[in-house]
């Protein structure tokens, strides 16, 4: 066993082999990390324009270009950085983003951006004025954030120090809506941590469909427990605080409002008198009178969407279900033009389907049906009564694009490669551009009409495909095993191109394994795709095995890892190391595991219950113990500690620290925001007392992601040395 201390920091010497090789047949670390050579070329932010006709994009990061969906011709630059917006140094300032007006005159332009957290933005804002060919400033002062035109164009709000604020474009008045807003106690018009990372969006206010009013989130998290982090870098290090509820612990108290500018006044939707709930969406419908709101249980397994009256805030039940395990929350609802019916997704049938409904909240139809699930809704155009969807009803690996009429018949595939295939629609469905890809083969990005057929070819990677070929990248291959349990698992492997079936090779096997997450799918995978074939021409076979408790096979896969987080995944994955290491080719005292997030937390988890088939495992920015990780996330699927106290603790990975007994490299950035950095100091106290040899590398000021400067070059060399070290 390679043992060298309990608390190690690697520090690589550069002249490896794996680090200098720099012919142009080997796959190197430079290669994919620093010069990205492997990086696959895409379209940046394609947006419809409203007559569905044209679209516009972000070229060279300083120019918004329209072109014609049906013939690809360039048809104007309707901003350009080089000739309006230039830095200190005379040089062309980048977009970032960029929202045009309901009626395509003025566009607001977000520069300068700074990222808060995952999804959480703030940003400098110009608006251009696409007729006047005048620029200007939205707001002087701190950044904004979320910057949003009124459906009338008149006006923009936007969030800035935890308030709202309205621009009048006509005078250049700028008005508050909110004025309570406290950092660390009261948030308006966007979102605490936790909806943000749970909950996926940040977007806390919406204009009504007159301009007339702005529904908004409030938080009140003043009574939320502070998580410190310690920002390093100067002479003395500086806190970091931020309010992050804890399994079991409080949350903010969430409450929704409407302001009228009428009248000046702001009411309060009743979402009733239960605080400790969720608040998971709110979505204007067709009538500017009538703002739907989701409000769910702390269980999350009771959902309701309720109607509220938008001048008294009273509400009442327009949607309701329930349950066993838990409901995941979705953008797929949409509310038609009759103003009497309404579309969402719902897996109460076992699987993810979508359904109609009318306004009273009765069942009208299930518009899809069978033992499969739909994986993306997107949209539905009224003018023809047909429903846009991505399924994976061929096989968990793949999916493709159909159409279905409302009414649920005449259903139609619209893709025709095998792949994974992701679709982005213009307004009012006429035109999709396509982004289609497989596991061995990376995007080509096409324009369709909606009838699925094949205009043309949008972007290739052709350069890529055969630059993998130059660079001896070896199929991916997919299989399917049945473990002791009679459970079918699926999942993909990588052999050296020179294999030889009378040969033993180590094998380094890829888990995330986080409920609905899938890692084997023919997708491309751009960065570790890479890197996973640089270790296969190093002698060693890649392997990744969906376990139980993933997504693509309905709910009662998904969902039977319920109130215990741990312990189905960890069996699978044992399973899969003894089922490889039963084939003749495999060096069964040589199976190694790697995992990020909820992957590093199933990698320490499976070489601390599978210590006598797995050798190494390597652990990124893992949760170590659930009881340290967040409120929405854990009690979705295991409800409180307080609650379900031995679901917690049963496969906490730092209660099996005596358990290890293989090689075990542990990883974790200093800011972390999401899986705090003290699941690894914790972790790393109780391998200590328990006298486990581990090592430890720590980046300083790194978030969940440790991405920046030098650090992702340097992550993937130190885990690749790892590798060849332990093997």
């Amino acid at each position: 066993m390679y043992k060298k201390a309990f608390f190690i920091f690697f520090i690589l010497v550069s002249a490896t082999c794996f680090s200098q090789d720099n012919s142009s047949g080997r796959i190197t670390i430079e290669k994919i990390w620093d010069d990205n050579i492997f990086r696959p070329e895409t379209i940046e932010r394609a947006k419809s324009m409203k007559d569905g006709i044209r679209y516009s994009l972000i070229e060279d990061g300083t120019e918004i270009n329209i072109y014609e969906y049906e013939t690809d011709e360039f048809l104007e630059t309707v901003f350009a950085t080089e000739d309006l917006l230039q830095d200190d140094d005379g040089e062309p300032v980048s977009i970032d983003d960029y929202h045009f007006s309901d009626d395509e005159t003025m566009l607001l332009i977000a520069t300068e951006t700074e990222s808060i957290y995952r999804r959480s933005r703030e940003s400098v804002y110009y608006i251009w004025d696409i007729e006047k060919e005048s620029l200007s400033l939205l707001a002087e002062g701190d950044k904004q954030r979320l910057a949003t035109f009124s459906p009338c164009g008149t006006m923009v709000a936007f969030v800035r120090n935890n308030n709202i604020y309205v621009k009048d474009l006509e005078s250049g008045e700028e008005s508050i809506i909110t004025d309570d807003g406290v950092y660390n106690e009261i948030i308006n018009g966007t979102t605490d941590w936790v909806y943000e990372e749970e909950f996926a969006f940040t977007q806390g206010f919406f204009w009504s469909p007159d301009s007339e009013k702005i529904s908004f989130y409030k938080f009140n998290e003043s009574h939320v427990k502070e998580f410190v982090m310690m920002k390093y870098g100067t002479l003395y290090p500086e806190e970091y605080r931020y309010k992050y509820p804890k399994a079991g612990e409080e949350n903010a108290i969430v409450t929704i409002h409407i302001y009228d500018f009428s009248t000046g006044e702001t009411i309060q939707v009743d979402t009733g008198d239960e605080k400790d709930q969720y608040i998971p969406r709110i979505k204007w419908t067709r009538n500017p009178e009538k703002l739907s709101v989701q409000r769910m249980n702390r269980h999350q397994n009771h959902l309701e969407i309720l109607l509220a009256d938008a001048n008294t805030g009273k509400t009442n039940i327009l949607y309701e279900e329930n349950n066993s395990y838990y409901i995941s929350i979705t953008d797929d609802l949409t509310f038609l033009d009759d103003d009497e019916h309404f579309v969402i997704t719902s897996e109460k049938d076992g699987f993810n389907h979508i359904y109609l409904y009318d306004m009273d909240g009765n069942k009208s139809r299930q518009i899809t049906q069978g033992d499969w699930d739909v994986t993306g809704f997107h949209g539905i155009d009224e003018a023809n009564d047909i429903v846009y969807y991505t399924s994976c009803e061929e096989s968990p690996f793949t999916n493709h694009l159909y159409a279905i009429d409302l009414n649920g018949n005449n259903k139609q595939r619209l893709t025709e490669k095998e792949g994974f295939n992701t679709p982005s629609f213009s307004d009012g469905h006429k035109f999709f551009i396509n982004n289609h890809s497989t596991i061995n083969t990376p995007p080509t990005y096409t324009i369709h009409k909606s009838s699925g057929e094949n205009i043309r070819v949008r972007q290739d990677n052709d350069e890529l495909d055969s630059l993998t070929s130059e660079y001896g990248y070896v199929p991916v291959e997919f299989f399917t095993f049945t473990t002791s349990e009679n459970v079918d698992l699926n999942g993909w492997k990588i052999k050296p191109e020179d294999f030889d079936p009378e040969k033993e090779y180590p094998v380094f096997m890829y888990v995330y394994g986080g409920p609905g997450s899938q890692t084997v799918i023919d997708r491309w995978n751009a960065y570790n795709g890479a890197w996973f074939q640089m270790l296969t021409q190093m002698g060693y076979i890649v392997v990744s095995v969906d376990n139980r408790g993933t997504g693509g096979r309905g709910e009662e896969f998904k969902k039977m890892t319920y109130l215990q987080l741990g312990k189905y995944e960890t069996i699978d994955q044992i399973e899969a190391a003894r089922y490889l290491a039963s084939l003749d080719y495999v060096d069964k005292d040589n199976i190694g595991i790697f995992g990020w997030s909820y992957g590093g937390y199933l990698s320490t988890l499976c070489l601390a219950k599978g210590n006598d088939i797995f050798s190494m495992a390597i652990a990124i920015a893992p949760v170590t113990n659930w009881r340290f990780y967040d409120t929405i996330y854990t009690e979705r699927y295991m409800r409180t500690p307080q609650e379900n106290p031995d679901g917690y603790d049963d496969n906490s990975p730092i209660n099996h620290v005596d358990s290890i007994k293989g090689n075990y490299l542990l990883v974790h950035g200093t800011a972390d925001d999401n899986v705090h950095y003290q699941n690894t100091i914790e972790m790393a106290d109780a391998l200590i007392e328990a006298d486990v040899d581990f090592e430890l590398m720590i980046y300083p000021d790194h978030n969940h992601g440790i991405r920046g400067g030098n650090a992702r070059i340097h992550l993937y060399r130190l885990m690749t040395e790892f590798v060849l070290e332990t093997s």
